[in-house]
């Protein structure tokens, strides 16, 4: 009868732990996006890989400072230590599968009874746990343990990428800065002559005060305009030397006399969308926390099921007393222990709800990662696409107004033209030229957006098998 009954037990709780089943919602889940891109593709140039995009500048002041920012960075730093973090929840999660063994030795010696001889004892122990993965929670925690730590490392690099550009985005702009400083300076100087002319014809009773005042308000705002420009320059600067950590007087002295290409070498991005947003490490990473919430339900579950854990032990003990010594070894397999939730005033239940609410944001954020990346990318190809169709025209104001200028020069020297009319010429080319680098550099700073939307070159590691809960 007792034989029965242990049977009996034992059936219903193989048939109770069999019949439970650990469900989570779908670990990957799908983002809407559009099946082309709608804005034209960037064409010109040489294409190169997009991780050595910076090498194929030819700049190597810039990659320096990329270099060093990168180095400096705390958002880089934050992000690393955040990977380090991931593979030690990874290792956690690996060794939670596996039993744990603890070894022990002890020694001593001691008087049980009065008048009796001293005994001397040594143990040595190895016991062992085991907590049996009957749900499959503890595979799924570690599958999902290694996703984080590739999404963490994801996310390391979309630091290093966010540096590079912010770099880069600053350093064209220092760089732009001074090249209108300098046609800031030549407005000035060309306003200074105007004045000059426009004194001697008030002076001769050729010019009426009204119009002299107009001249000198415009020096005065060429004046204005030129201090603006310096602070600017300043300001940006200042900006590298906090990103790079370089001397600032080295920067100001290097960057005065830079001179940049006007065009920078392109890359492609003719992939489909579906196919270039896998490779983007925010969208990576977003994706594996999908993963991770999943698994987190799982593991909330797994915790309101039984428990199995099987435990056991090894001992040598030696026992030594009079000149006598004795050995005793003693072993156990067991207890084979089941653990069933009965009352917890719905704490279990609660954490599945809490682990649920995180999965919803998780897939929400994901999704909206996947918006996002779409809209940088068709955001960086429409600033391209306005700078090529732009270029022309600019192109072709820029060449009128040169010859303008030629032509004002010939009149003067023919006594067909007055000095101002070539004053007036000449700064009508200079804004035609400034033109001109506000088109580079918003050409320039498109390109670094494209590179920063199009993942920077970071490549999509292979998947993790999935477990088999």
């Amino acid at each position: 009868m007792i034989v029965l009954m242990r049977r009996g037990v034992g059936a219903l709780c193989a048939v109770a732990l069999t019949a439970c089943s650990l469900t989570m919602p779908p670990s990957s889940v799908t983002a809407p996006a559009p099946v082309d891109w709608n804005a034209p593709l960037p064409h010109g140039g040489s294409l190169t890989d997009l991780r050595e995009w910076w090498k194929a500048q030819n700049d190597p002041i810039l990659v320096a400072l990329i270099d060093g920012a990168q180095a400096l960075s705390p958002t880089v730093a934050v992000a690393l230590n955040r990977v380090e973090t991931a593979r030690a929840n990874e290792a956690t999660a690996q060794a939670a599968l596996l039993p744990g063994v603890t070894a022990g030795l002890s020694a001593g010696r001691s008087v049980s009874l009065p008048a009796t001889p001293a005994a001397t004892s040594t143990a040595v122990t190895l016991q062992t746990s085991w907590e049996i993965d009957v749900f499959g929670a503890a595979r799924v925690a570690r599958v999902a343990a290694a996703g984080q730590t590739q999404g963490s490392q994801a996310q390391w690099h979309d630091a290093r990428v966010s540096v590079a550009a912010e770099v880069a985005s600053t350093y064209y702009a220092l760089a732009h800065c001074w090249k209108v400083h300098a046609l800031a300076e030549q407005d000035l100087a060309s306003r200074q002559r105007s004045r000059d002319i426009s004194t001697r014809s008030l002076q001769a009773g050729m010019l009426a005060p009204a119009a002299y005042a107009q001249v000198q308000a415009e020096v005065a705002q060429s004046q204005l305009r030129l201090i603006q420009q310096s602070s600017q320059c300043d300001l940006h600067t200042k900006a590298l030397v906090a990103l790079s950590g370089e001397d600032e007087a080295l920067v100001r002295s290097v960057m005065r006399g830079l001179v940049l290409p006007d065009d920078l070498t392109g890359f492609s991005v003719t992939r489909i969308p579906a196919q270039a947003l896998v490779q983007r490490p925010d969208v990576f990473a977003a994706e594996h926390d999908v993963a991770l919430a999943s698994a987190q339900i799982g593991r909330a579950k797994a915790r309101r099921w039984p428990g199995l854990s099987l435990g056991g032990s090894v001992g040598a003990l030696r026992y030594g007393s009079a000149g006598v010594d004795t050995d005793i070894t003693t072993w156990s397999f067991g207890p084979l222990a089941l653990t069933l939730p009965v009352f917890d005033a719905g704490q279990r239940a609660a954490m599945v709800d809490a682990a649920t609410a995180d999965y919803v944001a998780a897939v929400a954020s994901y999704r909206a990662k996947v918006r996002q990346a779409v809209r940088e990318v068709e955001e960086a190809l429409v600033v391209l696409d306005s700078t090529v169709q732009r270029e022309t025209d600019t192109r072709a104001v820029h060449d009128a107004r040169l010859q303008n200028l030629g032509a004002a020069q010939n009149r003067e020297r023919n006594g067909l033209a007055s000095a101002l009319e070539v004053e007036e010429a000449r700064r009508a080319l200079l804004a035609a030229q400034a033109d001109v680098l506000s088109l580079q550099l918003e050409r320039k700073r498109a390109w670094v957006a494209l590179y920063r939307a199009a993942g920077g070159g970071w490549e999509r590691p292979a998947p993790e098998p999935a477990p088999q809960p």
